[in-house]
């Protein structure tokens, strides 16, 4: 948002003519408030070769019980695979419904909603920005491409976009 100017519109970052309600895969990220480390953190083992530990924060652990949950409040929305990062979360989300009842198959921004909301309410205060970052994966290549960007995410922490 333009500070001078705080009518300015938000540049739309979503695919104008995409049913986000459609059967199919999505790479959402979603930060914490301000960018505050909140729910883990990233420790570097002093072996080589030995993988990052995330420690989740007791906001992580509620975080990560909530995404636990998605597939039981949302039963089309399959959550294939996440990390927690200390000021932003990604999901890698199937959205799928065999029954040809479309209607019964929530919108991305529904099931974020939904987990920014069951969040807040078990901490008992906002910690996410208002909106979240999403992708429409097209390709099994970017599928795989995304899967292991989330998997590698802690390993390259000091070099993430989101690092503080």
């Amino acid at each position: 948002m333009d500070k001078d100017n705080p009518c300015a519109e938000r540049k739309q970052i979503r695919l104008t003519e995409f049913d986000y309600d459609s059967n199919g895969a999505y790479f959402i990220t979603i930060c914490t408030k301000d960018r505050n480390p909140l729910l883990s953190k990233i420790s570097v083992g002093t072996t080589i070769g030995r993988p990052p530990d995330v420690v989740l924060t007791q906001y992580g652990r509620i975080v990560e019980e909530s995404i636990h949950q998605i597939n039981n409040v949302y039963p089309p929305v399959h959550v294939d695979h996440y990390v927690i990062m200390p000021n932003h979360i990604h999901l890698l989300l199937f959205l799928y419904c065999d029954d040809g009842r479309a209607m019964l198959v929530p919108t991305i921004s529904r099931v974020i909603q939904h987990l920014k909301g069951t969040v807040t309410k078990r901490i008992g205060q906002p910690i996410w920005q208002s909106r979240f970052y999403d992708h429409v994966i097209r390709s099994e290549r970017d599928y795989r491409d995304i899967y292991d960007y989330i998997d590698n995410n802690p390993a390259h922490w000091a070099q993430d976009k989101y690092y503080q």
